[in-house]
């Protein structure tokens, strides 16, 4: 007996055969077309958000992207100090309010800087997206698409500067929290707040004795699920070497029992492993006693590396030497933690030593060249179902390790050059298949050091790190003598082509943006700061939002005249929430609809021969929709009827997906290797 897994069907071969003689006849000109090479990057426009004569300077606020006005036009949202918002086609500006303040109060001044990515998300489920902000000065605000202050907000937990902003629904009741770390000299630096602007239970962290902390000086926490359940973590690193690690309730996480007893905060993080476990170093010297690392501005994010589906815990920190002190620091340090604490290793893959010498710092004073910040990046670079880990150091290059703890081809990429007789540093990497030919891009910026006169570029590499484009970015606007961009580039398409743009926070020349030619086909990986717009550093989070594996099947392939199919669209999407889903269902001249219309969730209805169906289709829960229709008496002779629906994510990306049904054939299946028919 034939397998039917590897079988095809009569009445599809000769049209299969005629596709392979077509597509030979052509030479595959189809296919060469469909993933040609992108072009070069194009501005677009700059300037945007700044002044007559100036503008604000640019930090490490990644922009963000979205319809706010539900318009068709997709908007640019970006902070340096005030937050303001800008057309995507044209870059001109919209509104803008101080930060801390509402478009009420245009006469108040400016509350201080935004260090963290803009955030947007629906924070309350009522169908319209938030803005989120935190700033120096210690003020959360949350916005409506106008720029006026949701309901509780804004909220001011402290005086210091919040450098971390990350949005997650911890707890699965489709309200949004929002959760903000603090550059503050004590171990209480994280706060977690209700979308409706109340303190959340348990929090203000750290309050007890539970475990280590101090101040977090960069975007540094990750929020996800790490043990299965209902409910998130949140993992918060520190000015310390420990990594606090919490429940959605502020209790600390317990450790695995190799750490005899202690919590994730209660670890520290050591370059060898024996002393980790041991619980101290003697910070004597010897450099197995002394090598540690500090994660002041060492972020964490979550990410399954190996595709097992159980999430890991990624931390990029500063190593030095507690016996000497730092500066000097002496490289990055990376690590792969389990679930538990303890450190990644799965029989392939061993992290249990880390990769050590990485890169001495080339600048550690900011008064020279702006700080680096080593945020990482995941993303499978070579499709080989494991993620590699990228980040950006304070060496002056872009480090990519896959989990053979090596760099593969060019990596690292040195954006710092000693000849040209001045410091550059890199931007968080993000990471593109831009081109759709199954390999990923990676695109970062970078910045030049002070009094340097020079600009810094937008840099666009292949996975195995060779330079596909390097643009220069616009010089300074308003006499400043430096010019770059200090976080992570944004990718989406703010436009009415198809092409994807990569929107810049500048340090000197506002909001730029470049076209992207020939990236209508692009699959973004790690799109943004932190991965998406939730800034929570979850690589399961940056998955696309698609229905492209959506289905439909009828409960006959082949059938009589007069039978009664019942039909069966399932809606799958890997990614984020789309909420203006829609399945349109003409239904061809050989079928009549015979009622029983059912859906497991949104609206489903029939008019005039059509079945539709509008709603929301949630990561990894599918969607069923079912009717009934009877084959038409009236077929005398072979016949393929085939009922085809239009998929749409409400974004302007569509897919056909279609039911065949053969009447008076007999399906015959026949042997065949699969790659015989496969196009590459």
């Amino acid at each position: 007996m034939v397998n039917k897994n590897y079988a095809f069907k009569i009445p599809d071969l000769i049209a299969g055969l005629a596709l392979l003689v077509m597509l030979a006849g052509s030479g595959l000109q189809n296919h060469a077309q469909a993933y040609a090479a992108f072009g070069a990057p194009l501005l677009k426009w700059q300037l945007g958000g700044c002044y007559n004569s100036w503008c604000e300077t640019g930090w490490y606020s990644s922009p963000a992207t979205a319809d706010l006005d539900g318009d068709g036009q997709v908007e640019v949202i970006a902070s340096s100090y005030s937050i303001f918002v800008l057309d995507g086609s044209t870059g001109q500006l919209e509104w803008r309010v101080s930060s801390g303040h509402d478009r009420d109060e245009p006469g108040e001044p400016n509350v201080g800087r935004t260090w963290p990515g803009i955030a947007v998300a629906d924070i309350d489920d009522d169908g319209d997206l938030e803005i989120i902000t935190a700033h120096s000065g210690g003020w959360i605000s949350v916005y409506n698409s106008q720029g006026y202050f949701e309901p509780g907000w804004p909220q001011h937990p402290t005086s210091y500067e919040l450098r971390g902003l990350s949005v997650s629904d911890l707890d699965d009741d489709n309200q949004m929290e929002i959760i903000a770390m603090a550059a503050i000299p004590d171990k209480t630096n994280t706060w977690v707040y209700e979308a409706s602007g109340t303190i959340r239970l348990g929090w203000p962290q750290l309050s007890d004795d539970s475990g280590y902390a101090w101040g977090v000086y960069n975007a540094n926490a990750a929020v996800g699920n790490l043990d299965g359940d209902s409910e998130k973590e949140i993992l918060v690193p520190s000015d310390v070497h420990y990594i606090c690690a919490y429940e959605e309730d502020g209790s600390q996480i317990p450790a695995s029992p190799i750490y005899a007893g202690k919590n994730w905060g209660q670890v520290g993080v050591w370059e060898s492993l024996a002393v980790e476990l041991r619980g101290w170093g003697a910070c004597d010297g010897e450099r197995s006693e002394s090598y540690r690392t500090n994660f002041a501005d060492g972020p964490s994010v979550i990410a399954d590396v190996n595709g097992d589906g159980v999430p890991e815990v990624i931390a990029v920190g500063n190593v030095y030497d507690c016996h000497a002190g730092y500066p000097p620091s002496r490289y990055d340090g990376v690590y792969i933690f389990n679930a538990d604490r303890s450190r990644f290793n799965d029989g392939q893959f061993d992290w249990q030593s880390v990769p050590v010498d990485t890169g001495m710092p080339i600048s550690e004073d900011y008064n020279m060249i702006e700080s680096n910040q080593p945020n990482p990046a995941m993303a499978d670079l070579d499709r080989d179902g494991k993620l590699e880990i990228l980040y950006s150091a304070y060496d002056g290059r872009v480090h990519v390790f896959w989990l053979d703890k090596t760099e593969h081809g060019n990596w690292p990429y040195a954006v710092f050059h000693p000849a040209e007789g001045f410091y550059r540093f890199a931007s968080e990497p993000v990471v593109a298949d831009l081109d759709g030919n199954g390999y990923a891009e990676v695109i970062f910026t970078s910045w030049t050091q002070k009094s340097s006169n020079h600009t810094g570029m937008l840099h666009i590499l292949d996975y195995l790190g060779n330079p596909i484009y390097e643009i220069s970015l616009p010089d300074s606007f308003g006499g400043e003598d430096w010019n770059g961009a200090l976080p992570a580039p944004t990718l989406a398409n703010i436009d009415a082509d198809p092409d994807l743009e990569v929107v810049l926070l500048t340090a000197h020349s506002g909001v730029a943006a470049y076209d992207l030619p020939g990236t209508e086909n692009a699959a973004l990986l790690w799109g943004t700061g932190r991965g998406n717009y939730f800034r929570d550093g979850n690589q399961a989070s940056t998955i696309q939002p698609t229905l492209q594996a959506s289905t439909k099947t009828a409960s006959l392939v082949n059938a009589e005249p007069g039978n009664l199919l019942t039909f069966t669209i399932t809606l799958r999407n890997p990614g984020r929430t789309i909420n203006n889903a829609s399945v349109l269902d003409p239904l061809p001249s050989d079928l009549t609809y015979a009622g029983n219309l059912w859906a497991s969730s949104g609206t489903a209805s029939y008019s005039v021969g059509t079945v539709s169906w509008e709603g929301s289709v949630t990561q990894d829960v599918e969607v069923t929709i079912q009717f009934d229709a009877i084959v038409s008496a009236g077929i005398v002779s072979p016949t393929v009827i085939r009922n085809s629906a239009t998929i749409d994510d409400g974004t302007g990306h569509s897919w056909l997906s279609e039911a065949r049904v053969y009447i008076f054939s007999k399906t015959t299946y026949l042997p065949m290797l699969h790659q015989c028919l496969s196009l590459k």
